[in-house]
């Protein structure tokens, strides 16, 4: 059985240009990992509509689930929820129930619903929400698309409220072997696991420690006792 996959979208001038450092990522791909679905690519793209809008379409053609960060908040460079209505061909408005979601927060909090915080209320058309516990304003899944906050706080709230709707597959489990001994040592003997273990995964990791180089091997697979035969067959190649 072939797992689901999805891929990221990653939106933000801010993150080209070195000013802020992308935390969801990471994250996604590790809470993916635990529900089986394989991430295969991520794509990092500025503030540019067209740029976005062909971005978003390409990869909802190409895997089951794509998950986007960063663009929905009340500023005039947040731009995201206006392209995936352009790249879904959607109509878009405010909508009853975010700014009902947005009100009472507002409400409660002693702040004033203003116009650029009723930004945040506009939602492509059959569009359905996705819960944020953090900061209230919602994301929302269009087709296959699941468009979040790129605060990572925010996003990984949101990616919590949107797995348990995915179907997954099978984990993916890893084990590692620090080895200290260098790549070109290494090499040989790891080729040949490779193909004796076709079914698996393996890469090898390199560092240098007090002058000395060494390698983690990160060795992948979906049946754990096959990872289990792989790790200890290399641990025995260089015991």
């Amino acid at each position: 059985m072939t797992n689901p996959t999805a891929a990221m979208l990653v939106i933000g001038d801010e993150i080209l240009s070195g000013r802020t450092r992308d935390a969801n990522m990471h994250y996604l791909a590790s809470e993916l990992t635990k529900q089986g679905i394989d991430l295969c690519e991520v794509r990092v793209v500025g503030d540019a509509p067209d740029v976005i809008v062909a971005a978003v379409r390409a990869l909802a053609s190409t895997y089951d689930s794509v998950f986007t960060s960063g663009g929905i908040g009340p500023t005039h460079d947040d731009i995201t929820a206006d392209c995936m209505a352009a790249a879904f061909e959607r109509a878009i408005d405010v909508r009853a129930d975010a700014r009902a979601l947005l009100q009472a927060h507002y409400d409660a909090t002693g702040r004033e619903m203003n116009a650029a915080r009723l930004r945040m209320a506009r939602i492509p058309e059959g569009a359905v929400l996705i819960d944020n516990p953090v900061s209230v304003a919602p994301g929302f899944t269009i087709e296959n698309v699941h468009v979040m906050a790129g605060v990572p706080s925010v996003f990984q709230a949101m990616v919590a409220s949107v797995l348990p709707t995915l179907t997954g597959g099978a984990p993916l489990l890893s084990q590692t072997l620090r080895l200290m001994v260098g790549e070109g040592d290494i090499a040989g003997p790891l080729g040949q696991l490779a193909q004796d273990f076709d079914d698996l995964s393996m890469g090898s990791y390199p560092f240098q420690q007090d002058g000395v180089y060494g390698a983690n091997i990160v060795i992948r697979g979906r049946d754990g006792a096959r990872v289990d035969a792989a790790i200890t067959r290399l641990a025995e190649l260089f015991a």
